[in-house]
């Protein structure tokens, strides 16, 4: 008999839990259907306002600027070196990027242990220290220089993904 009495007022409380819900719900959205209709009755409407005068500038031809680019395959940036001994020339190979200077720094003692005039040099726009293998002034150098280091470190998947930077001074 317990048995049953317990499961009439458990039941009776499930009732009453979820008929409160239904009534919470609908009460919140006349609330809502009301402030819609509240901000559409105070909106302007379309033959209340104004006419707006279309207006075209007129645009002077101007001359066709030249601007030097960096060639396909390369990114452009302006770098400052901040760690290193040799100069940066126009294109050098890039096997990093960290926004952290000491982990740049990391990368290039990794790489002059193994025999490389690495820099570390930053880039201000992007807040980015890049790590740089080597360097020099013509793209065929560079290239050849980021496949031999490539293929050095065949392994190394972030070596893997190093690429050619064009200086712009």
């Amino acid at each position: 008999m317990k048995k049953v009495y317990l499961f009439g007022l458990g039941l009776c409380a499930v009732l009453a839990c979820t008929s409160c819900k239904s009534s919470k719900e609908s009460a919140y959205k006349k609330a809502y259907e009301k402030a819609q209709q509240q901000e559409l009755a105070t909106a302007p409407q379309p033959e209340q306002q104004a006419p707006v005068e279309v207006v075209t500038p007129v645009v002077a031809p101007e001359e066709p600027k030249v601007v030097e680019s960096a060639p396909v395959g390369t990114r452009q940036e302006k770098v400052t070196v901040v760690s290193g001994d040799a100069a940066l020339k126009r294109f050098s190979v890039v096997c990093g990027a960290f926004s952290v200077k000491a982990n740049a720094e990391g990368v290039k003692q990794q790489l002059t242990n193994d025999g490389y005039a690495a820099l570390v040099v930053f880039n201000a726009e992007r807040n980015l220290y890049r790590v740089v293998v080597s360097t020099f002034d013509d793209r065929a150098s560079a290239e050849q220089s980021r496949d031999s280091f490539k293929a050095r470190y065949p392994q190394n998947e972030g070596f893997q993904g190093a690429w050619l930077l064009y200086n712009v001074d």
